[in-house]
């Protein structure tokens, strides 16, 4: 499970750094995505990721945070259907709205996002020493 953790950290950091520097392909994915196929796809993903981060938890640096992002992502894959298109949309053009500099922020945060599952998840037996 810590290595399917560390693929979503991943994902999740490429994405984010695709959306810092061409925000455009972002905005194409999510345009396609709001689609009734498409919000089930992402429903599924959401729970999906839940799973993952929720059973890495014990094998990563922080195991109550992971537990408790990994429950907040399962539930919102879970409510995800019941959004609607429509809403769906208003919520998308409302983070579009402010231009491309609050999308490279919004990117940045996914960059941060993944960094930390990445960290969290990467190496958890190595101590450093310390001087005596």
């Amino acid at each position: 499970m810590k290595s399917l953790a560390l693929l979503v950290g991943l994902l999740i950091l490429v994405l984010g750094l695709v959306g810092a520097v061409r925000p455009g392909v972002l905005v194409t994915i999510g345009q396609r995505s709001v689609t009734p196929a498409g919000l089930y796809v992402v429903a599924a993903l959401r729970v999906i990721i839940g799973l993952v981060l929720f059973g890495a938890s014990s094998a990563s640096r922080m195991p109550r945070t992971f537990r408790v992002v990994g429950i907040v992502v399962f539930v919102a894959g879970l409510t995800t259907p019941f959004l609607g298109v429509e809403r769906a949309r208003a919520i998308m053009n409302w983070m579009l709205a402010p231009g491309l500099v609050v999308m490279r922020l919004w990117a940045l945060l996914a960059v941060a996002i993944g960094s930390f599952i990445i960290y969290a998840v990467v190496s958890t037996g190595v101590r450093m020493r310390t001087a005596r």
